[in-house]
C-alpha cells in the first residue's frame, strides 16, 4: 500500500498526538509512568474539562457499613490506576494532575464509602497480575468485563464502553458488522488488549471465507497507532468507543465508523475479594444521587451510563 500524503495541518497534528502519548500510558497500552512529565502541546490542545464534579458526595453509612471492620479502621486502599487518554483517563498539561471518567468515579465511590483511595500509576498489562498478587486493592483502566476476565478476577461496573473502529475520511468501509469485512485489510490496536485478543481469535475465518487474512499490527503507544492510521500504515483502528469517538474529534481526516460490540466497564479486584459488594453500593448510590449522571456528562459519555452496576456480570455475545 503507498502511504497517503497527508496535508501540512495533518501531520502536524499527528506530531503532536505522538508527543503527548509518549507521556502518558494508555489505557491498553504498555508502560507505567515513573514520574513528572511535561504534557506538551497537544495535551493542551483538547479542552479536557476540569469541573469537580463529585466533591459535594458524602459518605453513605449503609454502603460503608459493607466495608470489612478492618477496612473502615484503616480508611485507606490502593488503587493502581493506567492512564491513557480522555475521557477514560489522561494527564493535564502539568504532566501529574491525572484526570478523567475513570478518576471522578474513583474519588466519587471513595467519598461514599468513608475511604481514601491511595492511587498508584501502573501499566495496563500489569495491573491485573498485580491485583491477584495482593500488591494491590482495586484497578482501573477501562477494564472490559469479560468471560476470560472473570475466571481469574472480579468486577463491578460503573460503565458500558465496548469495541469499536476509526479509519480515514477516505476509506470505503462504511460500517463493520462482521470481522470478515477486514479480511486483506491492515488493523492497528493496542497491544495486549481484548481488541487484539478478538481480532487473534478470528483471523482464521479470512481464510474460511477464501479471503487473505487482515494484518494486526499492535502499539503500546497511542500516538503511534493513530499516526500509522494517518499515514496510511494502517487500515483502520479497533480500540474502545467512547476512546476512539473522543480521538477522531481532536484529528483532522479521520472518521468514527461505528460500534462493533458493547462490554461492561469495571472496577478490578482479586478473584473473591470482599470489597465488591461495597463498591457496587457505592456505584448504585451515585447512580440514585445524580453524581454520576453529572460524572458522565462532563465526559461526554451519557450513552454509557449502566442503570445498576453488577458484580462480574458475564460477557454478553
Amino acid at each position: 500500500m503507498t502511504p497517503t500524503r497527508l496535508p501540512a495541518a495533518a501531520r502536524r497534528t499527528a506530531a503532536l498526538l505522538v508527543t503527548a502519548a509518549l507521556t502518558v500510558t494508555g489505557c491498553a497500552y504498555g508502560r507505567a509512568v515513573t514520574g513528572a512529565r511535561d504534557a506538551g502541546p497537544a495535551a493542551a490542545r483538547a479542552a479536557v474539562p476540569t469541573a469537580d464534579v463529585v466533591a459535594g458526595e458524602r459518605r453513605d453509612p449503609v454502603a460503608a457499613a459493607l466495608l470489612s471492620a478492618a477496612v473502615r479502621a484503616r480508611g485507606t486502599l490502593t488503587l493502581a490506576a493506567s492512564v491513557g487518554t480522555p475521557p477514560s483517563s489522561t494527564y493535564l498539561p502539568d504532566g501529574t494532575t491525572v484526570v478523567g471518567q475513570d478518576i471522578d468515579v474513583a474519588n466519587a465511590v471513595g467519598k461514599v464509602l468513608g475511604l481514601r483511595l491511595t492511587r498508584e500509576v501502573a501499566s495496563f498489562e500489569a495491573i491485573l497480575p498485580a491485583l491477584d498478587s495482593g500488591k494491590y486493592d482495586v484497578g482501573t483502566g477501562n477494564f472490559g468485563v469479560t468471560d476470560d476476565r472473570r475466571r481469574t478476577l472480579d468486577f463491578v461496573t460503573y460503565v458500558n464502553d465496548g469495541q469499536g473502529f476509526a479509519v480515514r475520511g477516505d476509506s470505503p468501509l462504511a460500517k463493520v458488522t462482521s470481522l470478515t469485512q477486514l479480511c486483506g485489510l491492515t488493523v492497528a490496536t493496542g497491544a495486549g488488549t481484548t481488541f487484539e485478543s478478538t481480532l487473534e481469535q478470528n483471523r482464521p475465518k479470512c481464510a474460511e471465507a477464501g479471503k487473505r487474512p487482515y494484518d494486526v499490527r499492535t502499539y503500546a503507544e497511542q500516538g503511534a497507532l493513530w499516526l500509522s492510521l494517518q499515514q496510511g500504515r494502517s487500515d483502520v483502528v479497533m480500540s474502545t468507543i467512547n476512546g476512539l469517538r473522543y480521538a477522531v474529534t481532536q484529528q483532522p481526516g479521520l472518521r468514527f465508523l461505528n460500534e462493533f460490540k458493547r462490554l461492561d466497564v469495571g472496577f478490578a479486584f482479586k478473584k473473591g475479594t470482599p470489597l465488591a459488594p461495597a463498591f457496587q453500593a457505592a456505584v448504585n448510590h451515585l447512580v440514585k444521587d445524580g453524581t454520576y449522571a453529572r460524572i458522565l456528562a462532563k465526559w461526554g459519555t451519557t450513552p454509557s451510563a449502566l442503570t445498576t452496576s453488577r458484580i462480574s456480570p458475564p460477557e454478553k455475545h
